[in-house]
C-alpha cells in the first residue's frame, strides 16, 4: 500500500513541483515499474508515432512496412547482439541508427542519450516521421533511450517519462541505466533552473 502512495504522490506533483532533491532512489524507481499498465507486445506505441518493441518485431520487415516506419533505432547493435544493421533495411527505406549497449547495470549507455535522444528527436520531425526503438526485449536499453528521449526533449522528469511509457509499455531498465537515469535527471533540472 506504501508503494502505491508513493507512485501515487510522484505521479500527482507536475515537474514544476519537483527540484532534483526530490527525485526517488533508484530503488523507488525500480518500484514504480513493478506497477504494470501497458502491454507485452512485441511493439507499443509509447509517444506520438514513437515505438518500443523487441527483435522480434525489428526483424519483421512486413510489420515494420505495414506500420510505414521512417526511422529505427536498435539499442542492441552489434555482431553479438540484434545485428540488423541499416542495409537489413535497405528496400524499406528506413533510416537507421545503431547503439551497442549491452543490458548490463555497469554499461555506460549514458553516452548514447543525446546521439540517441537527437535521432528520435529529428526523426519524429521528419515529413510523416515514425520511429521503432528496440533492443532484444524492448524493455532495458531501448526503453532507457526512450525515457532519455523524453527527459531531454519533451522535458518531462524521469518519474513522468517512466509513468508516460510504463501506461502503454512494461518496461524495465537495469538498475545501472535508472541510475544513469536519474544523474540525468539532476543535471537537466540543473540545468532549467539556471535558465529560468
Amino acid at each position: 500500500m506504501m508503494l502505491r502512495s508513493t507512485i501515487h504522490d510522484c505521479e500527482k506533483k507536475t515537474a514544476k513541483d519537483r527540484n532534483e532533491h526530490e527525485i526517488p532512489p533508484v530503488t523507488e524507481l525500480r518500484r514504480m515499474l513493478w506497477i504494470n499498465g501497458g502491454s507485452d507486445n512485441h511493439l507499443d506505441e509509447v509517444w506520438p508515432n514513437l515505438y518500443l518493441g523487441d527483435a522480434w518485431a525489428a526483424r519483421n520487415k512486413q510489420l515494420l512496412q505495414s506500420h510505414s516506419f521512417t526511422h529505427i533505432l536498435n539499442a542492441a547493435d552489434g555482431k553479438y547482439n540484434i545485428n540488423t544493421g541499416a542495409s537489413y533495411y535497405r528496400e524499406l527505406q528506413i533510416t537507421y541508427y545503431g547503439v551497442e549497449a549491452f543490458d548490463s547495470a555497469s554499461f555506460a549507455i549514458n553516452v548514447f542519450f543525446y546521439p540517441a535522444a537527437k535521432f528520435i528527436h529529428e526523426g519524429l520531425n521528419a515529413p510523416g516521421g515514425k520511429i521503432f526503438v528496440h533492443c532484444a526485449m524492448g524493455i532495458s536499453r531501448s526503453a532507457a533511450l526512450v525515457l532519455a528521449f523524453l527527459m531531454i526533449h519533451q522535458h518531462m522528469t524521469l518519474v513522468d517519462a517512466i509513468v508516460t511509457v510504463n501506461k502503454k509499455r512494461d518496461i524495465c531498465p537495469n538498475i545501472g541505466f535508472l541510475a544513469q537515469l536519474r544523474e540525468l535527471n539532476i543535471k537537466l533540472a540543473k540545468e532549467r533552473k539556471g535558465k529560468v
